[in-house]
């Protein structure tokens, strides 16, 4: 993780949902070989990390699942996803799921509910010494709130629940969660101000790919918002973020590498 995040261009995460239930590709990989060829796909168009989800966690219509129904998706994919090379973190926000991932294959935990959900995901991932994503995220949607005070405070309260469960700090990369308890302008505003949040002096991962905030600006079906998808993530890029999670990464990862090299362009004095 540390050597991704060491590189001057955003590492790219990869979306593998093995649920029936996602808003954008649900039902596509369940199969696990399709899961595996997907996974292939993804680390050959250049995801440095791919992020398995078993279990859908959209924010509106979403069915929750037990564990053992998360587990039962899960364990036909991991090994062989795993198999490939390519660093694998869990997308849960069960930490039965993320200890039995972490034990057999996955490197990195991504908890959508930053550790505040299940009191026992501080402990599981501490024990593993594993790196974790803290994803600020709010039951409902509050349009009267400062989104970025209130990203900031969940913040706070997640890195002191790491602190006392002895997560190292270095091991920790923040999410603002977009899309998750926010109105689509508070989406928008989260992305215009990612500095904000600079001041924890942790990696900041962004994942807008998609999102159902793109289409308030220009009507789109999910699998329609690619060009949406790549501005956020540009966005995020220029304004701080270390990791991109994206469903199409191979525009996603040619996009973030122009982007550098015209920024480094215009540093070179020759």
């Amino acid at each position: 993780m540390r050597a991704l995040l060491a590189r001057p261009v955003p590492a790219v995460m990869g979306i593998l949902n093995v649920t029936p239930e996602s808003f954008s590709d649900g039902g596509d990989f369940v199969a696990p070989e399709l899961a595996r060829a997907h996974a292939a796909r993804m680390i050959a168009d250049g995801a440095d990390i791919i992020d398995i989800g078993a279990e859908s966690t959209r924010p509106y219509g979403s069915t929750p699942v037990s564990a053992e129904q998360e587990l039962q998706r899960l364990r036909p994919v991991l090994d062989a996803v795993a198999a490939l090379g390519t660093p694998v973190s869990i997308d849960s926000m069960k930490a039965e799921v993320v200890a039995y991932a972490l034990d057999h294959g996955a490197s990195i935990a991504n908890d959508v509910w930053g550790l505040q959900r299940d009191p026992a995901m501080a402990d599981v991932v501490a024990a593993r010494g594993a790196p974790v994503i803290v994803m600020h995220n709010r039951d409902a949607a509050d349009p009267a709130i400062d989104i970025v005070a209130d990203i900031d405070a969940f913040f706070e309260r997640s890195l002191d629940i790491a602190s006392r469960a002895g997560i190292a700090r270095e091991n920790i990369v923040l999410d603002p969660g977009i899309g998750f308890g926010k109105t689509p302008q508070q989406s928008m505003i989260t992305l215009a101000r990612l500095g904000a949040f600079a001041h924890f002096g942790l990696p900041i991962l962004v994942g807008a790919s998609r999102k159902r905030f793109i289409s308030t600006v220009v009507p789109s079906e999910p699998k329609q918002r690619l060009g949406g998808s790549i501005a956020a993530h540009l966005m995020a890029m220029q304004n701080g973020a270390r990791i991109i999670r994206a469903h199409d990464v191979a525009d996603t990862a040619q996009a973030l590498k122009v982007a550098h090299a015209i920024r480094a362009s215009s540093e070179d004095p020759t």
